[in-house]
């Protein structure tokens, strides 16, 4: 049994209009739904990924409108890291990102969106399979092809997570470094030395990061969390997937996302993102 790699990771925003401006009119990835939040449904729930709403290349968030910004500390992801297809690339949206950008090297161009999020993008030319979308003001050689690697804060940053290793399947690279090696991608996880100030979630935070599973295999992954001590959700219906919920001992909240049964489970594949969908339970509330 081996999670497949990353299905997704889910932030918060206080503008969702700004949000949708960013991700898919600047960076050019595909509006692939819009609905609400299953648990708090006053809030919109949006995604983007590549054209088919591939698990890897999904980013999402809760809006809460006009919600603080955050602020990320111990037991929460600080960065994401998007791959472009090559050192390049990086002229191009260094350029395109204009006065977003917030450093560089030959390897990676360091940004943030408007709500404060740390993102990076890095030359993924070590085997993941690209994850494109269509936008014509992207060149395909440029275009983001997936995520590639996340960095969370932590106590006892180098010191090997057992739970990562042991218990999810990644290999530790030493110092904080990890490679989870899925079967139809490869994803880094990092822990940094916290920083001396208190976490507080709000705009331009990271809820939590998702893991890919085969459908037939997620109730499997629940009993290991669970004979390893982790306290673990019951299985949630996501309408777009199947998921369950734990923390990691580090604080991280994690997702275990089954593949199916995919976005365009009540849109046709060409128009995904262009009508609200409701989950069943709320659609009541549709005028709202």
């Amino acid at each position: 049994m081996r999670l497949a790699g990353l299905h997704h990771v889910t932030m918060i925003t206080g503008d969702a209009q700004e949000n949708v401006r960013f991700y898919a009119d600047l960076l050019g990835l595909r509006f692939v739904k819009k609905t609400v939040n299953f648990d708090a449904p006053e809030a919109y729930h949006l995604y983007f990924g590549d054209e088919q709403g591939t698990p890897g290349s999904i980013l999402t968030w809760f809006e809460f409108p006009g919600a603080a910004r955050g602020r990320a500390g111990i037991g929460m992801i600080h960065v994401l890291q998007l791959g472009v297809p090559g050192a390049d690339s990086l002229d191009f949206w260094a350029a395109r990102l204009g006065d977003a950008v917030t450093g560089r090297d030959e390897r990676s161009l360091r940004f943030a969106d408007p709500d404060g999020l740390a993102l990076e993008l890095v030359a993924a030319d070590d085997g993941n399979p690209p994850l494109r979308a269509s936008n014509p003001d992207v060149p395909a050689e440029h275009a983001i092809t997936g995520l590639e690697g996340a960095r969370a804060y932590s106590a006892y940053a180098p010191v090997e997570e057992g739970v990562l290793t042991q218990v999810l399947g990644f290999e530790h690279l030493g110092r904080g470094e990890y490679r989870l090696q899925g079967s139809e991608r490869h994803f880094h996880w990092a822990y940094d030395p916290a920083p001396h100030v208190a976490g507080r979630q709000g705009a331009g935070t990271v809820h939590h990061i998702a893991w890919s599973s085969r459908d037939d295999e997620q109730l499997a992954w629940r009993e290991r969390i669970a004979d390893a001590d982790g306290y673990v959700s019951d299985v949630r219906d996501r309408d777009y997937f199947r998921s369950i919920y734990f923390r990691e001992p580090r604080g991280v909240l994690f997702e275990i996302a089954t593949d199916g049964p995919g976005f365009a489970l009540d849109e046709d594949p060409e128009h995904l993102g262009e009508a609200l969908k409701l989950p069943s339970q709320h659609e009541h509330l549709r005028d709202q």
